[in-house]
């Protein structure tokens, strides 16, 4: 899914009230703001979706796959997102549902 397609199901949800143009700089505007939080540091809790934080990465080495030779790589912040248990419970039926993937309980050894 695009930003695009997602700015296309809001408006879809939200009716023709709304034109897809509003309900794009809705989503511009929500991402800024997840975007500037992250920045700052903070931590972004959605109630049943999940939650995007800040979470430091250490300094290591690495190599160089052309060269092989050893490259310092320093440490930084990165952003997470760890979905919410009814996000996961939710993706995991769609999967069942789907038939995409046997569920794992369902796997019996002869």
């Amino acid at each position: 899914m695009t930003k695009a397609d997602l700015v296309e199901q809001v408006a879809d949800a939200v009716g023709p009230q709304v034109t897809k143009r509003e309900c794009g700089l809705v989503v511009d505007a929500f991402l800024d703001s997840v975007k500037d939080a992250l920045a700052r540091g903070n931590r972004i809790e959605l109630r049943g979706f999940g939650t995007f934080k800040v979470r430091p990465r250490r300094a290591r080495k690495a190599r160089n796959p052309r060269t092989g030779e050893a490259v310092e790589v320093p440490a930084r912040d990165v952003p997470v997102f760890k979905p919410s248990r009814l996000l996961c419970s939710r993706v995991d039926r769609s999967l069942e549902v789907s038939g995409a993937e046997e569920p794992l309980e369902a796997v019996h050894e002869p």
